[in-house]
């Protein structure tokens, strides 16, 4: 059973393992946001040949999405031969629950320049099992497969993979990573869940190349500031080593001790 199954054209149904982390009812974001990056490729695909790569995906999370039918849309806001900018926008009841704009860049030959500085990770072999169920419930968090190294509350490494497709339909591999990435915020927590409400109101992720089968790696650092926001830092990686990067701005609200 995928994330989520298709009903009609316009139209998807999220299965049981959507199942949000602060809220069963709810579906947990990081699904969704890879099924947008998913529909901005089927609609890339359906108008071009030529497999333009997602380079960045910025997504705002307009409010919760239930565990219920939704609509989706895309629309070319800022078309080219090279260069494209495509925003695709998930609905329910007829409100936009959320939205991504991505930027699509031709490909080049620069692999004789290809170099990066971002610290590597250790491998997943190397690192040890983790159960995320500890920290947090969901349908969601018990579809995924987790290794962590946890440095300190806030920071850490994890490798995580799920052998969930992310739609009952065929779809490219940087499509099921995207559907991974929201679980950033909650591997490498600074305070407990039950303690202090922390979710993300965006994501955006920067690619400076295109993942690769197998685990994503997320080398994570979580900031509170002093007036109720906080920020999810992380570095992308796959086995080969770092491929981009990774931010989620955070509402941080303290749980009322009546609550």
């Amino acid at each position: 059973m995928a994330y989520f199954e298709r009903i009609d054209s316009l139209t998807v149904r999220p299965t049981a393992h959507t199942g949000g982390a602060w809220t069963q009812s709810e579906q947990h974001i990081a699904p969704a946001l890879g099924l947008l990056a998913h529909l901005v490729e089927v609609d890339r695909d359906a108008r071009r040949d030529d497999g333009l790569p997602l380079v960045r995906l910025a997504c705002d999370i307009l409010g919760p999405v239930p565990v219920q039918p939704c609509t989706h849309e895309v629309r070319v806001v800022r078309p080219g031969r090279t260069i494209e900018l495509v925003e695709a926008t998930l609905s329910h009841g007829g409100r936009a629950v959320a939205v991504a704009r991505a930027w699509l860049v031709a490909a080049g030959e620069t692999s004789a320049l290809e170099h990066s500085d971002l610290p590597p990770m250790p491998a997943p072999g190397d690192t040890e099992p983790w159960d995320p169920s500890s920290v947090w419930t969901g349908g969601f968090i018990e579809s995924v497969e987790v290794r962590r190294e946890a440095v300190e509350p806030g920071r850490g490494r994890v490798w995580v993979r799920t052998d969930v497709p992310l739609v009952d339909e065929p779809h490219s591999h940087l499509a099921a990573t995207a559907g991974l990435l929201d679980i950033a915020n909650g591997m490498n927590v600074l305070a407990s869940p039950r303690e202090v409400l922390f979710p993300n109101v965006d994501l955006t992720a920067h690619l400076f190349r295109q993942p690769e089968p197998g685990w994503l790696g997320l080398d994570t650092t979580v900031s509170f500031g002093p007036a109720g926001h906080g920020l999810t830092s992380s570095v992308l990686h796959d086995e080969r080593g770092a491929f981009g990067t990774l931010a989620q701005v955070l509402t941080v609200r303290p749980v009322s001790p009546s609550a």
